[in-house]
């Protein structure tokens, strides 16, 4: 299987690096993992709801760019699908079942994702109803994606 992780923004902090790189270590006996790191679009703190818009597109024009044709899209969105650990585990196996081998998890900015890379996502996934920082969101895909390897194998793994 081909995981695909594509964050916008880059990873600063060096406990988060840690995090990631010991998540990505963990994955390499299940997948091959590609995280593809996108500059952010810089914008001042206040936006209108137009200039929003505009940096949205642009990140998402970027986004799409790197996502491959074949690969099955999941968006991390707020008003995606909650799932359990065990339900995204029964997710990525029933993907590869049925042939998906590449999926491509998307991470937007801080303003979210646009909605030409919503419309191209075959499923949108929600970890909460809250906000967290976009660099946190990827050690904490990064952890669930190796969470549903261990669930898939009957690993143990701590609950």
């Amino acid at each position: 299987m081909n995981i695909n992780i594509i964050g916008v923004g880059k990873i600063k902090e060096k406990y988060l690096k840690l995090g990631i790189d010991e998540f990505k270590k963990r994955l390499s006996k299940y997948c091959k993992l590609d995280i593809i790191e996108l500059d952010d679009e810089k914008a001042p703190e206040k936006l209108s709801e137009k200039e929003m818009l505009m940096v949205k597109d642009k990140e998402g024009k970027k986004i799409l760019s790197k996502i491959k044709d074949t690969s099955y899209v999941i968006a991390l969105a707020i008003d995606g699908k909650n799932l359990s650990s065990e339900e995204l585990a029964d997710k990525m196996s029933d993907l590869a079942v049925r042939g998906n081998s590449n999926i491509t998890f998307v991470i937007g900015g801080s303003l979210g994702l646009s909605d030409e890379v919503l419309n191209r996502a075959d499923y949108k996934l929600s970890f909460s109803k809250m906000t967290f920082p976009h660099q946190m969101m990827r050690l904490i895909l990064l952890e669930q994606v190796y969470r549903a390897y261990r669930i898939n194998n009957n690993e143990p793994y701590h609950k």
